[in-house]
Parts: structure tokens; C-alpha cells; sequence
């Protein structure tokens, strides 16, 4: 069995132990006792050093903890040896300020809004937390309840408030957050006047060792409301990372920090505004067009005006006139590209053809597919050359396939 250092000390950065056993060829060791955390309840596990070798994971097995290194450890194999362990202690050190801070803002959250923790998410960059109330809802929080809670949360960490360890009897302990389902002995952190929870985790010693605390981004999720946390170093550093963005945005408008959200505001309405101007736009040249080209067209036999335009990089492009012809009389618009090979087909009312149910067998037969309703039908073939062979057909007086046709 191996003695964890961690419960009982988390600011070990190195310590000694005996070797136990090494197998899988020297990378992986088990100690009599051991400072690295393995990845357990959602904390990530320690990196260091064991023997000057890299710790590249610590997996819990129960009884034991596994020490997976990225080489074979340099002792005689079955020796057991004393070997000295160094924790990799700024990622430590971040584990606990993140690990420390989910238990203050699940306290804050249970007992200001009365949302009760259900999983939590430790991340490299962020963490995130689920939450419900006692109905299992989670609706999004208005920003002023959210910051709310945040400036509670920090208010906390101002206090400097003990982070205690204790070990408990799981038939007589109380108080606790959140019931533990476990017998025997519970480990039990305590953030005086505001927390007990059941926890093997790795924390600080004071409220104030978690440093600032930023919730950010906030969602609904199947099982309540999920928001995003970031603690201590880390937040400093999305702080400044923020504040470099803010930078250059005001800096793009020529305008202070304080001044750019009003400036973006008000460049994304102009932009709109003038997107909306240019879709008018490019719909009444469409029309203008559809009106040239169908004016310019000489009637079939039967009537019909049909016009073709050739476009490149795809139908989509002409799918403004397309939609023109349909008040058109009598007229019928076919748009077919080489590259991708496409063809589009646009039909007025009086023309008597559907659109759709003309183009897609045409396509069909070629290999290709496609579809549409029966004033406007698109669709794509495997080559050129079956495309060219569909506006072929579409452009004869049945507007369909020969009988005999591969």
C-alpha cells in the first residue's frame, strides 16, 4: 500500500521513498509513499521528477499509486532503493488554487442561489462547473446575479480564511456539503465558516493562496447550468490577455479601452445596415438582369425563352437571377458551371415545367443528384462533361434524356 503524502502535506515539493516494484521495463514504479497526486476526482495528476526522471503520469490503482515515466528508471531491477521525488510545483501549485477556488464558488453558489455542485472540470487553460437548484433546473444567470456571485467569491478570498484537513469517521461525520457515499475514514477540507466537503484533493492553506477568481463564460447544459472559472495565476494571465484584445480593438478605432465596446457597437450597426443596403442592391440588379437577358432572348417554338449562363466557382453565384425569372413570362434560366460541375434551373410560372422534378432525373442519369421545388433546382454531376450533357437535354424541346441516351 502506498502512504500519500499529499493528504496530509500538499505543499511537499520533494520527498524520499523506497522503491517498491518497477515494471514495464523500468517506466513505471511504485514507492512505499508518494508526494505526486494522481488523477482522481477530477483533478489532474502531478508531473516532476523521480530519480532525475520525468514523472509523465500517476495513476491511482486502488491500493497502490503508479509513477509512469518517459524512461526506464537507472536501478538494477528488484533493488529498492531510496529514490528522490521532485513535484513539478507551479503545476501543483495551479491545481490547488484552481481546486481550492471550485470548493469557495460551489459554497458561494449553494448558498446565495441555492445551486448545489454536480460535476466539476478542471482544464489546462480553464475549468467549468455544473450546477441545478433542488429542482434539477439551471437557468442562465442574469450577468449582474453572476457578477454577484463573483464579487461574494473574491470578498472570501480578501478574508484569508483557514483551508483545514481533517480525517473523520463517515458514520459520525457532519456538516458536510454534499453527503459522501463512503465508509470508513473521510477526508475532510474545511474552509472555515463557509465549506465542508468529503475531498482527496490537493488544496491551499488560505482563501487568500487561491488569488483572484474570474467566472466567465456561462451555459445551459443537460444536466443544469455550466459556468466557467479560472483561478489565481491563471486568471491574471487571461486578465492580461483580455486586455491586450481590448488594446487592440480600441487601438483599431482609434479610441480608448473604456470607449470600445460603444465603438464596435456601433461599427457592427453600420456594417449592418450596409449589408442590408447591399443585398437591396444586388437584388435589384438581379432583377435588372433577369429583365436584360430575358428581353434579349428569342422564343422557341413553343414559346419559351430559355437562357443560359455560364459562371464559374460554383451556381450559388447566380442564384439572385435565378430567383428574378420567375415572374418573367414564359421564361426559363439555367446557370451551369465547369468548376465545380453544377447546374442550376430556374423556371417562371407560365412555363409549364417544374423545375425540380425535370432537373433531378436528368441528373441521375448521369450520375450526379440534385433538387429543388418546382419554380427553382439545382444540383452537381461527377465531371464537365455530364453537366454539359444536362444543359444539352435541358435545352432541347422535351427538356429530357433520349431513351437510348448512357
Amino acid at each position: 500500500m502506498t502512504e500519500r503524502l499529499y493528504y496530509v502535506d500538499a505543499t511537499l515539493r520533494s520527498f524520499t521513498a523506497l522503491l517498491d516494484e518497477l515494471v514495464d521495463s523500468g517506466r513505471k514504479a511504485y514507492l512505499n509513499r508518494t508526494a505526486f497526486y494522481p488523477t482522481s476526482g477530477g483533478q489532474p495528476h502531478d508531473l516532476g521528477t523521480l530519480a532525475g526522471v520525468s514523472v509523465v503520469d500517476v495513476v491511482d490503482e486502488g491500493d497502490r499509486i503508479a509513477h509512469v515515466l518517459d524512461a526506464p528508471l537507472p536501478v538494477p531491477p528488484g533493488s529498492h532503493v531510496e529514490l528522490r521525488g521532485e513535484i513539478d510545483w507551479s503545476r501543483r501549485h495551479d491545481h490547488m488554487q484552481q481546486h481550492t477556488g471550485q470548493h469557495l464558488l460551489s459554497a458561494v453558489l449553494d448558498d446565495v442561489l441555492g445551486l448545489r455542485t454536480i460535476s466539476v472540470h478542471f482544464g489546462p487553460e480553464a475549468s467549468t462547473l455544473d450546477a441545478a437548484d433542488a429542482s434539477g433546473d439551471g437557468a442562465v444567470l442574469e450577468p449582474e446575479v453572476l457578477a454577484s456571485v463573483e464579487e461574494r467569491v473574491n470578498e472570501i478570498v480578501a478574508e484569508s480564511r483557514p483551508v483545514t484537513v481533517a480525517f473523520e469517521d463517515a458514520a459520525i461525520v457532519s456538516g458536510l456539503r454534499k453527503p459522501s457515499g463512503r465508509e470508513g475514514v473521510l477526508r475532510i477540507v474545511t474552509i472555515e465558516g463557509i465549506d465542508q466537503s468529503a475531498c482527496g484533493g490537493t488544496h491551499v492553506e488560505t482563501t487568500a493562496a487561491i488569488g483572484p477568481l474570474l467566472l466567465r463564460r456561462q451555459e445551459r447544459v443537460r444536466q443544469g447550468l455550466r459556468i466557467e472559472f479560472i483561478c489565481g495565476r491563471r486568471a491574471i494571465r487571461r486578465v492580461r490577455r483580455d486586455l491586450e484584445t481590448l488594446t487592440r480593438i480600441a487601438r483599431a478605432y482609434s479610441g480608448s479601452i473604456d470607449e470600445a465596446a460603444r465603438l464596435v457597437e456601433g461599427q457592427a450597426a453600420q456594417l449592418a445596415e450596409l449589408q442590408s443596403e447591399n443585398r437591396r442592391l444586388g437584388e435589384s440588379l438581379a432583377t435588372y438582369r433577369a429583365a436584360e437577358l430575358h428581353a434579349a432572348a428569342t422564343p422557341r417554338a413553343d414559346g419559351l425563352k430559355v437562357v443560359i449562363e455560364r459562371v464559374s466557382a460554383g451556381v450559388d453565384a447566380a442564384r439572385s437571377i435565378a430567383l428574378s425569372f420567375a415572374p418573367l413570362e414564359r421564361a426559363v434560366f439555367i446557370a451551369v458551371s465547369q468548376t465545380p460541375p453544377s447546374v442550376l434551373l430556374a423556371t417562371s410560372v407560365d412555363s409549364g415545367v417544374e423545375a425540380g422534378k425535370v432537373l433531378r432525373p436528368l441528373l441521375e442519369r448521369v450520375g450526379g443528384r440534385g433538387g429543388g421545388s418546382a419554380r427553382l433546382a439545382q444540383g452537381s454531376a461527377p465531371s464537365a462533361d455530364a453537366i454539359d450533357r444536362v444543359v444539352s437535354w435541358l435545352t432541347s424541346p422535351t427538356m429530357s434524356a433520349p431513351s437510348d441516351s448512357v
